[in-house]
């Protein structure tokens, strides 16, 4: 996610609109994919037995996308490679749920230490790229499918979760993909909400699309061509990942003194930081504190809006169809959002922000996100009404 643009550009030089359309497949998957998988898990396959097939499968296409030659062909078989690869967040979320509720933790409390290393492996999987020198090279698919079929086979050793046995089997297709939860969409708050989650989903594609491009591109200019920023610029990176990890532990207290709305809105105008401060980052001095500051700012920006927006959601709808909601709010941020991001700014980047020499103008194009930013938080603080009651945030413990 944070290296192909390296690859994209620097190595393969293939146009902006088509690596627009090739991140456009994480959205694409995650609208069609785990609703099926879902299905799949409740009905038919223990779920740390699909859980290993799905990742089994996506390492195996990885394989074969680190040969691709061109863009199309590319466009395809990362599509392919995300339809099985999307499904998984949702599936080792329910995996830890089961097995934790099995024996009797207490999920609140024992799973955000659990999630955390998820974030710890981002982390070492940038270091890991980046220090192997294949930060702009086909073996950075190599990497992730290697690791990708060694989780694969590790997941069949996993205690077993099979599918509830408490199921209906009169309930409806509906029911079972969770269009109910759409029903949400007649309440105007939570339209609203939903809207308003797809834009900031879109700006989460264009830090993961853009941020590693950006800096290695320092290396065009000829004082910054041996920059630690430069040579390490995954790295540089890896901060905002090593940020996210603080951040956590900060919610709490936030949700607590401020509410949901508030914290929201911080996350919104932390967007805007990080995009602001990229924009008049350089790889020494004065700028390079300003690209570690926007690093630093990501893990706000980034856990702020999930955690708070995750909670919104579980307080505001019914135990019947909450489960589903919270499927409806990951197919809007990392859908629809997904593909809002990668597809209009490929376009944009390609049309008005590159030049005659084709090199991006990355100054604007960071200025541009951050505008874009601040409109979607100054329309949320005047359109979206939210009435902050701390009980709601005891009610979650």
């Amino acid at each position: 996610m944070i290296t192909i643009g390296v690859y994209w550009f620097q190595n393969k030089g293939w146009g902006g609109a088509e690596f627009g359309a090739v991140f456009s497949t994480l959205g694409i998957a995650s609208i069609v994919m785990p609703a099926l998988t879902g299905i799949i898990a409740d009905r038919w396959i223990n779920l740390e037995r699909l859980y290993g097939i799905m990742h089994i499968l996506y390492g195996l296409i990885l394989f074969y996308l680190a040969q691709v030659q061109d863009p199309h062909t590319f466009f395809w078989v990362m599509l392919a490679a995300m339809f099985f690869y999307m499904p998984t967040i949702s599936l080792s979320n329910s995996i830890s749920y089961t097995l934790l509720k099995k024996h009797n933790y207490d999920v609140v409390k024992d799973f955000p230490p659990i999630r955390v290393w998820g974030t710890i492996g981002f982390i070492v999987a940038m270091w890991i790229t980046n220090l192997t020198g294949n930060k702009a090279t086909e073996g950075q698919f190599y990497i992730g499918g290697v690791f990708a079929l060694l989780l694969g086979i590790y997941s069949f050793t996993l205690p077993k979760c099979p599918p509830p046995k408490d199921i209906s089997p009169n309930s409806s297709w509906t029911e079972m993909l969770g269009l109910d939860a759409f029903k949400l969409f007649a309440n105007y708050k939570m339209a609203l909400f939903f809207v308003f989650s797809m834009f900031l989903g879109a700006a989460l594609q264009l830090t993961n699309m853009y941020g590693d491009t950006f800096l290695s591109d320092f290396q065009k200019i000829p004082q910054y061509a041996d920059s630690f920023v430069v040579k390490y610029s995954t790295i540089i990176m890896s901060i905002s990942q090593i940020s996210e990890t603080l951040f956590i532990l900060a919610i709490p207290f936030f949700l607590k003194k401020f509410g949901i709305k508030k914290v929201m809105l911080i996350s919104m105008f932390a967007w805007v930081l990080r995009f602001g401060l990229f924009a008049f980052g350089e790889p020494e001095g004065l700028g390079l504190v300003l690209i570690v500051i926007s690093c630093i700012v990501y893990g706000m920006a980034f856990d702020f809006f999930n955690i708070s927006g995750s909670l919104f959601v579980e307080t505001s709808t019914s135990a019947k169809i909450r489960s589903s909601a919270q499927g409806l709010f990951m197919m809007m941020t990392n859908g629809f959002g997904a593909m809002l991001g990668s597809l209009v700014s490929g376009w944009l980047i390609q049309e008005f922000y590159t030049n005659a020499a084709g090199d991006k103008m990355w100054q604007e194009i960071w200025i541009v996100f951050a505008v874009y930013a601040l409109i979607v938080a100054v329309l949320f603080a005047i359109m979206f009404k939210h009435k902050h009651r701390p009980e709601e945030i005891d009610a979650i413990h």
